[in-house]
């Protein structure tokens, strides 16, 4: 498993005040609300802090690019979370503990199972055409 080196950025696409959570959970691969909670409870419990922190941290972070927030690569690589790839290119990030950003393995299993239920579909359909009677008058009027 390889590392992408990232800078940490505020990402106020995701965000709901200036995107700092957001860019705390992008990097270091937690998911969104577990850092809410966790700055909500800081906020409660030691409020001057905390307050203080975010807004340096709001002043300090450079704003995350807006076009490469949605559907771009993991910006880090954890040791524990798999990355998978499919055939189509597509990437499924399977998260193995709860705070983790990517999808639950059960879900990325659902997701795996209904590609390969399409593939699956596509092959039947292109072995009953080549079967067919349809394919065969059709190549023999193209051999003429």
């Amino acid at each position: 498993m390889t590392k992408i080196k990232k800078n940490l950025m505020r990402d106020p696409v995701e965000g709901k005040i200036a995107g700092v959570c957001a860019g705390l959970a992008k990097h270091f691969g937690w998911e969104l609300w577990v850092v809410r909670i966790v700055a909500i409870t800081a906020l409660i419990l030691a409020s001057k802090i905390t307050l203080t922190a975010y807004i340096i941290a709001w002043i300090v972070l450079d704003k995350a690019p807006e076009g490469g927030s949605s559907n771009a690569e993991p910006t880090t690589l954890r040791e524990e979370t798999r990355i998978e790839r499919t055939n189509d290119g597509r990437t499924i990030e399977v998260k193995t503990k709860v705070w983790e950003a990517g999808k639950p393995p059960a879900e990325a299993l659902k997701d795996i199972q209904a590609t390969f239920a399409d593939m699956e579909n596509s092959v039947r359909k292109m072995e009953e055409y080549v079967t067919s009677s349809e394919f065969r008058v059709r190549q023999e009027i193209n051999r003429l």
